[in-house]
C-alpha cells in the first residue's frame, strides 16, 4: 500500500473520531450546563414564614397624616321642623298560648283544702299524657297520674282512667272543679 493512503485512511479514522466527540459533547453540554443550574432553583417560589399584619397606607406625599373631618350633615337627612314625627303603634295586647303545650309545666294548685304542686308533662303515658302532684292535702288530687288537653280543657285522671277534675284555661292560669266534690280547683303558674 502506498504510504500516503495510509496517512490518508489514519487521517480520516482520526477526524471521525475527533467529530464524533465533537458532535456528542455539542448535545451533551447543553444538559450537562442545565443540570447545575436545575439544582439551585427551587421547584416552588419561596414562600414567606411568619405571621402576616396589615397597617393603613401612608399618606401620598404633600399630604398631612391627620384624619380627615366627617362630612357636615346632608341637608336630606335633617328632620323638616314642619313634619311632626310619627306616633308609634300601640303596643298589641299580649298573646296568651292557647293548646296542650301553652299547659305543660309546674303549676300550683289552690282548692278548698290547701296548696300544693302539679306538674303536667309532655311524655306520652298511653293516649294520655304523664302528670304527678307533690303536698296536695286533697287525696283525689294526690292520685293525679295523666292529663290530657280535649276541646278547649284540661283533664286530670287517677290511675284506672277516672277523671280527677277539668279545668279551662283563664289568662295565664287554670280555673275549674273538682269531679268528685264539685269544689273549685284553681292552677297558677
Amino acid at each position: 500500500m502506498p504510504r500516503g493512503y495510509l496517512s490518508t485512511a489514519a487521517c480520516l479514522a482520526l477526524c471521525a473520531g475527533l467529530g464524533a466527540c465533537a458532535s456528542s459533547q455539542r448535545f451533551e453540554a447543553p444538559r450537562e450546563r442545565l443540570r447545575p443550574q436545575a439544582a439551585l432553583e427551587p421547584a416552588t417560589p419561596a414562600l414567606p414564614a411568619g405571621t402576616v399584619t396589615s397597617q393603613p397606607l401612608a399618606p401620598p406625599p404633600g399630604a398631612s397624616a391627620a384624619p380627615a373631618e366627617p362630612p357636615p350633615p346632608s341637608v336630606a337627612a335633617a328632620p323638616s321642623p314642619a313634619i311632626a314625627p310619627e306616633p308609634l303603634p300601640p303596643a298589641p295586647a299580649p298573646v296568651v298560648a292557647t293548646g296542650r303545650s301553652s299547659v305543660v309545666g309546674s303549676w300550683n294548685a289552690t282548692d278548698a283544702t290547701g296548696s300544693c304542686r302539679v306538674s303536667l308533662s309532655s311524655a306520652p303515658a298511653l293516649d294520655l299524657y304523664k302528670a304527678s302532684t307533690s303536698g296536695c292535702a286533697n287525696k283525689d288530687l294526690a292520685k293525679v297520674s295523666a292529663w290530657d288537653f280535649r276541646d278547649g280543657e284540661v283533664y286530670l285522671y287517677q290511675p284506672g282512667g277516672t277523671v280527677t277534675a277539668r279545668l279551662r284555661q283563664a289568662g295565664g292560669s287554670l280555673d275549674g272543679a273538682l269531679s268528685k266534690s264539685g269544689a273549685s280547683l284553681a292552677l297558677a303558674r
